[in-house]
């Protein structure tokens, strides 16, 4: 089959070599897979993340959010069949989505929403997870509650942040406020139903100010957390919750014990790569995103669409992610 591959970690994306084509062996289901025929898929930080830091003992095949047609199953499969439409995210421990199969354990693949395309599709299955997680299991607000408090979301308009915003507007009654820098950024953030919209790239307490706003219950940070964190400690309230995705150099806690802050950290592949006992929500969880959708609560972060699925249009989308200048997210389509 043909996969898009990288074999050596580091390399600047301009090069050749940092992904290439490769041919590879058609993978086979073990006892709990999905065997899926691959139609579209997303680009995530996470993959020039690991294209950069980790080097493979082989050629290896990045990118996780998928969405195709179930092709066979393994043996102990009981939740989709052959000729299902699937979404997913993947496992960061097993071989990607940037091929013409993939494998998934059933248990974290869901079946996909019918009211988009295959390619809105594919911009949300990781988003949306990470999304789902720190919202409802990290910070453990509950569906419908939230009126009164405030949510702070640094990095509104990325990946995560653009179904964030629309599940903590949809969902819950949370006054949401979220932070971008660009014009473009700032009116897509508003038009996912932010309450309110800053500029990160200032100073984040005079902006609040102006709209009324004090401090915060929760801030959730998706990027750049060690530029903000002063800024976040002192806009949090008392027993406040911060919650956060990205990987700061250093992250000192202390600063968080003056208000009883609890920190929260977010990694959506931890279910998958430590086989947890409840690993099947997330099985639930893009069951439910897939029917917010089809009945037109949420919609998809789809930012831009750069063709199909081969090496040069997937450097294109690392530089792209590279360039922290990414609106929405960044899919490709069919080899």
């Amino acid at each position: 089959m043909k996969a898009i591959v990288y074999a050596q970690a580091g390399l600047p994306i301009e090069d050749p070599q940092a992904l290439y084509e490769a041919d590879l062996p058609k993978p086979q289901p073990g006892p709990h897979d999905l065997l899926v025929k691959i139609q579209a898929i997303s680009v995530n930080p996470v993959d020039s993340k690991v294209r950069m830091s980790m080097q493979p003992a082989a050629p290896r095949v990045l990118g996780w959010d998928a969405v195709g047609t179930v092709e066979a199953v393994g043996a102990d499969v009981e939740l989709f069949k052959a000729g299902d439409e699937v979404w997913y995210a993947g496992d960061i421990t097993r071989a990607g989505s940037y091929a013409e199969y993939g494998l998934v354990d059933e248990r974290i693949a869901g079946h996909r929403p019918m009211s988009i395309s295959a390619a809105e599709a594919a911009a949300l299955p990781l988003t949306s997870i990470t999304a789902w997680e720190l919202l409802f299991d990290r910070l453990k607000v509950k569906e419908g509650s939230g009126n009164g408090q405030s949510l702070l979301v640094i990095g509104a308009g990325g990946g995560v942040g653009s179904i964030l915003v629309q599940l903590a507007r949809r969902m819950t009654e949370l006054t949401v406020i979220g932070t971008a820098s660009r014009p473009a950024t700032q009116a897509w953030v508003r038009e996912l139903g932010a309450h309110h919209v800053i500029d990160h790239g200032k100073p984040l307490q005079p902006q609040l100010a102006e709209a009324g706003i004090q401090q915060f219950d929760h801030v959730v940070s998706l990027t750049h957390t060690d530029s903000y964190y002063s800024q976040i400690v002192e806009l949090l309230k008392p027993e406040g919750q911060l919650a956060l995705i990205d990987d700061p150099a250093t992250l000192d806690a202390m600063p968080l014990k003056r208000k009883s802050i609890s920190l929260h950290w977010e990694f959506m592949f931890t279910r998958s790569m430590f086989q947890t006992g409840d690993m099947i929500r997330q099985n639930a969880l893009l069951s439910r995103v897939a029917s917010l959708i089809d009945q037109r609560v949420i919609k998809t972060t789809l930012g831009q669409h750069i063709g199909s699925i081969g090496a040069d249009n997937l450097r294109k989308a690392h530089a792209l992610i590279e360039s922290n200048r990414a609106l929405g997210k960044i899919v490709l389509e069919g080899f």
